[in-house]
């Protein structure tokens, strides 16, 4: 039980080992995440709730791991919150927490998992990084989105550094397709001392 992971979270290369990863940690993850002051899921329910402070505005907690961004969401406000997450013992976890409407485990190989319009804003907390979700995750959530439609992520550090991922938030807001409504850099993992930045965009 004493195992730890999160230094070994960000060289995963492939859907399988990600999933392999997250369902050996979903047992411990809550402990060692909380040892480190995670931060970023109460920064990005903050700043979704500045922009959508409707309680019964549907949110999709996209990547919803253990919960924890879930629990985030309620407590700013949202009353009628889903997950979905590839890996079944997080999901397992999340369920137990009981801050979500509905759960499903997430088929990383579906380009459109979520049906457009079916939630106002989705939220993607720690999801876009290196040994989490690839850059063409981005476009997947804003496909599930109808225009208007927000989302509310962070990119810590490492996908600070990697033009792959800021490449794909630039795709959308260079070409107008969305707009850029919050960003702000600020803690993520204070206890590694990884910083992340919370954005809300708006699909346009």
């Amino acid at each position: 039980m004493n195992d730890k992971f999160l230094d070994k979270s960000y060289g995963l290369e492939s859907p399988e080992a990600t999933r392999d990863h997250y369902d050996r940690w979903a047992a411990s993850y809550d402990a060692e995440i909380a040892e480190n002051g995670y931060a970023t899921p109460g920064r990005i329910a903050a700043a979704l709730w500045k922009y959508l402070p409707d309680p019964d505005a549907p949110v999709l907690d996209f990547g919803c791991g253990t919960g924890l961004c879930g629990l985030a969401l309620r407590a700013a406000g949202y009353n009628v919150v889903d997950g979905l997450e590839p890996s079944p013992e997080m999901l397992a976890q999340a369920r137990a927490k009981g801050a979500y409407r509905q759960l499903a485990q997430l088929d990383t190989a579906d380009k459109t998992p979520v049906k457009p319009g079916s939630y106002r804003a989705i939220a993607g907390c720690g999801l876009l990084s290196k040994g989490a979700a690839p850059p063409a995750t981005f476009d997947v959530i804003m496909r599930g989105l109808d225009r208007g439609g927000l989302f509310a992520f962070s990119f810590n550090d490492h996908a600070l550094e990697d033009r792959a991922y800021t490449g794909k938030l630039n795709d959308w807001l260079d070409c107008s397709a969305a707009r850029l409504l919050f960003k702000e850099y600020g803690d993520h993992l204070p206890g590694i001392n990884l910083k992340s930045t919370v954005y809300v965009i708006e699909k346009a």
